[in-house]
């Protein structure tokens, strides 16, 4: 019974990790974000990310997490999908992180909850709430932001845009080449799973099941090498000389500049109010 739960919680895991990193159906929707530059669109959210950085109160955080609900929304992106990707990992990493802001010895202030646990006093502050609270806030709104970028955006449409905005040619060829590496050997796995599964089912005792895992980590080590020269000699067959060259198709159109437009004048009024709030 373990096995099996373990087994089909890799397997989930996997599934899931998958359909994370390599779901671009999203981006070829016809929604409000799909709709803008490339360009336009990474220069904009960064301006998002920066304004979640300069937010100085709960509440102008807030808003912004809220825009980028709103965003997505526009965009038909499936709010549950999105909300399981940004609440994952990193903010709930960040959850407990933040924890130690939260009582008296780290950051000082009004008391609002005492408790005691193995005989010492622990004090939750109101400035230590208040800053645990922004902290969190402010981690899963930029993660958010990313997500929603990544989501609405082709991927070699995204490496594109990092190379004409200066990116070095290596970072952007490693990332390109690392996200289809990612995606075959991710569906390699899988069909190495699925073939185990329907010869021998869950019912593997433990030393049966670590000589197939120590078997698999083998033999994916040993053909991923092999694809990796194959890869390269094929590269060098057509001409490749250490820089890929990437078309750049893209148009500015006016709904692109209005939407710069906007969110430049926004972003000026946000930061001249936000001066208020502490």
């Amino acid at each position: 019974m373990k096995n099996n739960f373990i087994q089909r919680t890799f397997f989930d895991a996997l599934l899931f990790l998958k359909d994370s990193l390599f779901a671009e159906e999203h981006a070829l929707k016809k929604g409000f974000l799909q709709s803008l530059d490339p360009r336009i669109k990474v220069v904009t959210f960064a301006c998002f990310i920066i304004l979640v950085l300069l937010s100085k109160s709960i509440n102008s955080v807030l808003g912004l997490y809220l825009l980028c609900i709103y965003l997505v929304s526009i965009s038909k992106i499936n709010l549950g999908l999105f909300l399981k990707r940004t609440w994952l990992f990193i903010p709930l990493f960040s959850l407990f992180i933040g924890i130690p802001a939260l009582f008296s010895v780290f950051t000082p202030g009004e008391a609002l909850f005492t408790f005691k646990f193995s005989g010492l006093m622990f004090v939750i502050t109101r400035p230590g709430l208040a800053t645990f609270v922004l902290f969190v806030l402010r981690v899963l709104t930029s993660v958010s932001f990313i997500v929603g970028l990544s989501m609405t955006t082709k991927h070699f449409e995204l490496l594109k845009v990092l190379r004409i905005f200066g990116m070095p040619q290596v970072f952007t060829m490693v990332l390109g080449i690392g996200y289809r590496y990612i995606y075959l050997f991710i569906g390699i796995i899988e069909n190495t799973y699925l073939a185990i599964k329907s010869r021998v089912g869950y019912a593997i005792c433990h030393k049966q099941g670590q000589h197939l895992v120590a078997w698999n980590i083998a033999s994916l080590w040993a053909r991923s090498y092999q694809l990796n020269e194959d890869v390269y000699r094929a590269m060098l067959s057509r001409g490749f000389s250490g820089e890929a060259l990437a078309w750049n198709d893209f148009k500015f159109r006016l709904r692109d500049w209005l939407w710069l437009s906007a969110v430049i004048i926004s972003g000026g009024v946000f930061l001249w109010v936000n001066r208020f709030f502490h």
